[in-house]
């Protein structure tokens, strides 16, 4: 079930546009507009549920699978040397459609505590380049 005027929902159903980097029956993943750092992505179901706790439990383990395979796939498409992952029910929900932020970390990168200053991306070619390395790397960690 979609949500009216909800962007999530419109990114999923294909009426927005985004940097899609993986998709399934339950989720799609796409990089954050307003990223961290480059290949901030938000894992979101596919329905909409508005906090975490709005999600049937048998969805919890795909979302969370989601998670954890692009939570790698930063870490092998962009050698990122860690990831932070986070979610947001309703205070600093910037969409109010539940969304995991899975984020490449490196040492000394500058993110401190809960102050997290945005890094858009450069350009396009920088938003593309990035989503491409995220897609071989989700496409190489699905087949091993």
């Amino acid at each position: 079930m979609a949500i009216e005027g909800c962007v999530f929902c419109k990114i999923a159903q294909g009426a927005l546009n985004a940097e899609t980097i993986h998709e399934d029956e339950n989720c799609i993943v796409f990089l954050d507009s307003g990223p961290l750092f480059a290949g901030h992505c938000l894992v979101c179901p596919k329905r909409h549920y508005d906090t975490l706790m709005d999600v049937p439990p048998e969805l919890l383990q795909p979302l969370f699978q989601n998670v954890q395979l692009i939570a790698r796939a930063v870490e092998a498409g962009l050698g990122a040397e860690g990831s932070f992952v986070a979610v947001n029910n309703k205070i600093s929900q910037s969409v109010p459609h539940l969304h995991v932020h899975v984020i490449p970390r490196r040492r000394k990168d500058g993110m401190k505590g809960f102050f997290w200053p945005r890094r858009p991306y450069r350009d396009e070619v920088e938003l593309r380049e990035t989503g491409d390395a995220l897609r071989r790397a989700v496409n190489e960690l699905k087949q091993a």
